[in-house]
């Protein structure tokens, strides 16, 4: 039915924010768009981040993370965190940022932020799916809109990851 994949998905209605992670001493940062709620009753939010990524190992120790939730104009945030890797550069090092009750990187400048701990940690495809309860967060910027992934374009350069076609059904 459609001949751009990526084109589709990104239709998809998603913000982009910046995920913090900690364990101990060792702090990564890394821009995502697979973000949503999944309960009220506990406050549970989920995300999915590639087990190949430089921030794994470190959500995978410490067990917590922040969402940064970025505001319209901070699209040069979402490329700083989201086009080099952890692994060659430290990203929070030129960046105003605190470490929250989590002790994960929350983003002085962001819209809202939530902290959240991680109570399952599932393979989904070539991602993990991360759960985690949120314990604290806060509005930082009320009057702010978000920026939204479609907004981006192909900064994540995933274009090229989506499949041809659809999968067959079953």
């Amino acid at each position: 039915m459609t001949d751009n994949m990526a084109d589709l998905f990104r239709r998809l209605t998603a913000g982009v924010y910046v995920i913090g992670v900690a364990d101990g001493d060792r702090r990564n940062a890394f821009t995502a768009s697979s973000i949503m709620q999944v309960s009220f009753r506990p406050l549970l939010v989920a995300l999915s981040i590639n087990p190949t990524h430089a921030s794994y190992p470190i959500l995978n120790g410490g067990r917590v993370f922040t969402i940064n939730v970025l505001r319209a104009d901070q699209q040069a945030l979402a490329e700083h965190f989201g086009t080099q890797s952890g692994r060659a550069v430290d990203k929070l090092s030129s960046m105003q940022w605190r470490a929250g009750r989590t002790r994960a990187p929350l983003l002085i400048d962001a819209l809202a932020c939530f902290e959240c701990q991680i109570v399952l940690d599932v393979e989904a495809g070539d991602h993990r799916l991360i759960v985690g309860r949120v314990v604290d967060g806060a509005v930082l910027a009320p009057d702010a809109q978000p920026l939204l992934y479609a907004a981006t374009g192909n900064l994540d350069q995933s274009a090229e990851l989506y499949s041809k076609e659809f999968c067959e059904l079953t």
